[in-house]
């Protein structure tokens, strides 16, 4: 009867403290929700705090800009002038048109070179593939300075500075996207590659039929990523152009803070960068679900 009793007693106590615990638990949760909530409020805060900046100082009026003795978090006179000033400092446009050229051939030539390269490092079997991908991994730990250097005395003895093949040439291959992409083919089962060749189907024909609709997420992804790049660029073009009918937008940014009208109109400043920024802004928001499916797909395996 003793046992019996203790035991009972036991089931009660057992009973009577996991409804008060459970509380207790859903109290903490919350408490950890609200502050990963607060910290990344603060986080998201200090990333865009820039870029609200950037803004609100293209659309000050320059006299406005100038008497602010303490900066103003706020205009209740926005004004447009400095976006026309922004293009008048410099050709813009022609530097926009340029920066438009160089990526879209850059970006197609690179997916010449990187979707061949990773198909071919992930389903074809040949001596040595192993040691040449290591070898070719390997290129990634040298310094891009290094490589800036080579690449430069290579196109000025090819007689190519100041031209567009001088700047496209050296930006066409990458061996984070080949490998990236590598580790993406190899998801796809052998089964389907070898029932292909069952049926007699090209190497070719199985890469563009099969493997890159499967992987379109990370193939938009890497494109996305090689026009950020290239619209970026800007130590490339700044070494191998002097002349500006070869200019980038990197290279106007420059231009303008160089000839003293961005150093004196910075509102007109700002409004060159926001217009340089904007396209990239627009093309994240847009594809910002593909970029994260690509990279997570590349990533995983299995």
């Amino acid at each position: 009867m003793c046992i019996t009793e203790d035991s009972e007693m036991n089931e009660n106590n057992t009973a009577n403290t996991a409804p008060a615990a459970e509380p207790k638990k859903k109290k903490s949760f919350h408490v950890m929700t609200v502050v990963v909530y607060i910290l990344l409020s603060l986080w998201g805060i200090l990333v865009l705090f820039p870029f609200y900046w950037m803004l609100l100082t293209s659309v000050k009026d320059y006299g406005a800009y100038s008497s602010e003795y303490v900066p103003q978090f706020f205009t209740l006179s926005p004004t447009a002038d400095n976006y026309a000033e922004a293009f008048s400092a410099v050709p813009l446009g022609q530097y926009f048109l340029n920066t438009l050229i160089f990526t879209i051939i850059t970006t197609a030539m690179m997916l010449l070179v990187t979707i061949p390269a990773a198909f071919a490092f992930s389903r074809l079997e040949f001596r040595g593939k192993n040691l040449v991908f290591t070898l070719f991994l390997a290129l990634m730990m040298i310094p891009n300075e290094l490589v800036i250097i080579t690449n430069f005395q290579t196109i000025t003895d090819l007689g190519m500075r100041n031209t567009f093949s001088g700047l496209i040439l050296p930006s066409v291959t990458s061996v984070f996207f080949i490998y990236l992409l590598k580790e993406n083919f190899e998801q796809i089962p052998d089964e389907l590659y070898k029932a292909a060749k069952v049926d007699g189907t090209s190497d070719l024909r199985y890469l563009t039929k099969v493997m890159i609709p499967i992987c379109k997420p990370t193939i938009i992804t890497i494109i996305i990523l090689k026009v950020i790049e290239c619209w970026n660029s800007y130590v490339w073009p700044r070494l191998i152009t002097d002349d500006k009918a070869y200019f980038l937008v990197s290279n106007g940014i420059q231009e303008i803070r160089e000839n003293g009208f961005g150093r004196e109109n910075i509102p007109a400043m700002m409004a060159a960068v926001v217009l340089i920024s904007v396209p990239l802004i627009v093309l994240f928001v847009i594809f910002r679900k593909k970029i994260m499916e690509g990279v997570s797909r590349g990533g995983t395996k299995g």
